[in-house]
C-alpha cells in the first residue's frame, strides 16, 4: 500500500490549490476515501470524504463551499481542490481510506501554507 499526496505549497490568501493523492497497492475504487489535515499543534482531522463511486461527499463545516473532492478510479488518484484559501487551513494535508486509524499506512502528505 502506499499513498502519495502533492500539488501543496505556499499560497495567499483567497487563492487556490489542487491536491492529488496517487494510490498504489490497492484499489481506491473499492473504498470511500478522504482527505484529513494535521495543523501544527493539533490533531488530524477529517477535512472530506467521497463514496467509492463519487457520487457521494461530505465536508467539514469550516471548508464547505470552498473545498471540492473529487476522484478518477481509473487513474487510481484521489483529489482536493482547495478554493478561497485561509490562513486557518495551513496544514499538512493527507489522503486515505475514510476509517483509516493511526495504525494504518499514511502517506507523507503535503504541506499548504496559506499566508500573505
Amino acid at each position: 500500500v502506499r499513498l502519495v499526496e502533492s500539488g501543496g505549497g505556499l499560497v495567499q490568501p483567497g487563492k487556490s490549490l489542487r491536491l492529488s493523492c496517487a494510490a498504489s497497492g490497492f484499489t481506491i475504487s473499492s473504498y470511500t476515501m478522504s482527505w484529513y489535515r494535521q495543523a501544527p499543534g493539533k490533531e488530524r482531522e477529517l477535512v472530506a470524504t467521497i463514496s467509492s463511486d463519487g457520487a457521494g461527499t461530505m465536508y467539514v463545516d469550516s471548508v464547505k463551499g470552498r473545498f471540492t473532492i473529487s476522484r478518477d478510479n481509473a487513474k487510481n488518484t484521489a483529489y482536493l481542490e482547495m478554493n478561497s484559501l485561509k490562513p486557518e487551513d495551513t496544514a499538512v494535508y493527507y489522503c486515505n481510506k475514510r476509517w483509516a486509524t493511526p495504525h494504518d499506512y499514511w502517506g507523507q502528505g503535503t504541506q499548504v501554507i496559506v499566508s500573505s
